[in-house]
């Protein structure tokens, strides 16, 4: 069963531009791993995890395990309104396995064991990013340059993220929604 992880922003705008990008990617896989089943690492955050979830769970045979970097009830803290939550919880009752990340001093190094263990354990990579360097531990940018490190393949669908010290999402305009394709060989 080849293991695919998904890394990427929590916050996105423009996401009617990111789905087919997502479903692009998802083709490649299917093709890449060809016969075999899949299974989802991640950790069920808003934005780009849950997007790649939900079109995942409609592969046939295919199957979601949620990476969690803090306990379900601390978790839940991290998600504002109502309607996350929601998600979050429909998602992760759908889950096939969950595994917790050990208790940590913080949240970041909670998030950033969750990133590694993700990018450690997967065959291929998802990432929803900008391009850019992270904006804080554990974030999108180094736990690419891991997976880089590492030669995994890696479907990058181009989108912005948000800005530093806000939550006002960007876009990266006709680049959003686009896939590159990394290290396409084992």
């Amino acid at each position: 069963m080849a293991k695919i992880g998904i890394i990427g922003h929590r916050v996105l705008c423009e996401v009617d531009k990111i789905q087919p990008g997502i479903q692009q990617a998802l083709e490649w896989l299917a093709k890449k791993f060809s016969g075999e089943p899949l299974t989802l690492l991640t950790s069920l955050a808003d934005g780009s995890d849950r997007l790649v979830a939900a079109q995942f769970r409609s592969l046939e045979g295919s199957r979601v395990v949620a990476v969690l970097p803090l306990s379900v009830h601390e978790y839940l803290n991290d998600f504002e309104y109502g309607d996350s939550r929601k998600d979050f919880t429909d998602h992760l009752e759908a889950a096939e396995e969950v595994i917790q990340m050990p208790d940590l001093p913080d949240r970041d190094a909670a998030y950033e064991a969750a990133g590694f263990y993700i990018v450690d354990h997967c065959d291929a990579l998802i990432c929803i990013w900008d391009g850019k360097e992270a904006q804080g531990r554990g974030g999108t940018g180094s736990m690419i340059g891991r997976a880089r490190s590492r030669g995994i393949p890696i479907a990058w669908i181009h989108a912005g993220n948000r800005l530093a010290g806000t939550m006002q999402p960007t876009s990266l305009g006709s680049e959003q929604g686009t896939v590159t394709y990394e290290n396409q060989a084992y």
